[in-house]
């Protein structure tokens, strides 16, 4: 396999709009869904290296972000329609989705609009749908509405500033990633935020009953979060966790909003196992 800052980026020609995207590794292949603000270089390195040792990881900027072109729907339901638009462009049957953050709030969407297509449902520091009682913490929206975010906005909003362990986590993790990127691609401007947070707000408000739907879907569903995220609390999945058909969860103690940024490696592997051992 080549290294992780090597693969070039692909375009899905799917008509109206050209999806950029990168693959890495063999085996089924699992769709990387991206957070608020997120590309195709702000994964960490080191996770998607770690994934791709058992699966095809393919990494993608949604439509209208990053290298994509067209435009960002503001209804998550349509931002769904892109990854089975590109699973669709690459011939692929069956996919696993992996979200993170708003990429998760995708991830739930496409797994309950696609069953035939979505074998597995990994859900990273995000939330179930509808209302949810825990909001946003406020420093969540201090640092992530500014234009360019620096190393202390990401140990903040990814990360847990009271654990020294989490802090030089973050500092490897952005280190890694910060190798190799195009802070261009990164969306900056405030007419952008609004798309994604309208996305937000249509998922909570969940006029598809996507709650209820969540709760009994027989797709295997891994829900991966940090005891201290400040934008997608862990405390919102008990009130429906309980209550979901085949899911699990993992929660890291002293970790925010990238677990898997903090642990690639423990992290890659549950998922790996999660796969192997569900169906």
């Amino acid at each position: 396999m080549k290294k992780i800052h090597e693969t070039k980026t692909s375009f899905a020609d799917l008509g109206d709009r050209k999806i950029a995207y990168r693959s890495y590794g063999k085996g089924k292949t699992v769709i990387l869904i991206n957070r608020f603000r997120g590309t195709l270089d702000t994964w960490d390195p080191l996770f998607i290296k770690m994934m791709a040792k058992k699966f095809n990881v393919i990494t993608f900027d949604y439509s209208g972000i990053g290298s994509s072109t067209g435009n960002m729907p503001s209804e998550i339901t349509l931002v769904a329609q892109d990854v089975k638009d590109l699973a669709s462009a690459l011939k692929l049957d069956t996919i696993i989705v992996l979200g993170w953050s708003y990429g998760g709030l995708v991830a739930q969407a496409a797994t309950l609009l696609y069953p035939n297509l979505v074998t597995h449902s990994i859900l990273v520091g995000t939330n179930p749908p509808g209302k949810n009682e825990v909001p946003f913490e406020q420093v969540f929206l201090d640092s992530a509405l500014k234009p360019v975010n620096d190393f202390e906005d990401e140990v903040i909003l990814f990360f847990e500033p009271k654990s020294a362990f989490s802090i030089a986590a973050a500092k490897a993790s952005h280190d890694r990633i910060h190798k190799h990127i195009d802070v261009s691609k990164i969306p900056s401007t405030m007419e952008t935020f609004q798309i994604y947070f309208k996305g937000g707000d249509g998922f909570r408000e969940d006029i598809l009953n996507f709650r209820e739907q969540i709760k009994k879907t027989k797709t295997p569903i891994l829900i991966i979060c940090g005891d201290h995220d400040v934008s997608f609390a862990v405390e919102n999945w008990y009130a429906v966790f309980n209550q979901m058909t085949n899911a699990q969860m993992i929660v890291y103690g002293g970790t925010g909003h990238a677990p898997q940024h903090q642990y690639p490696e423990l992290t890659s592997k549950s998922i790996i196992n999660f796969v192997k051992h569900t169906y």
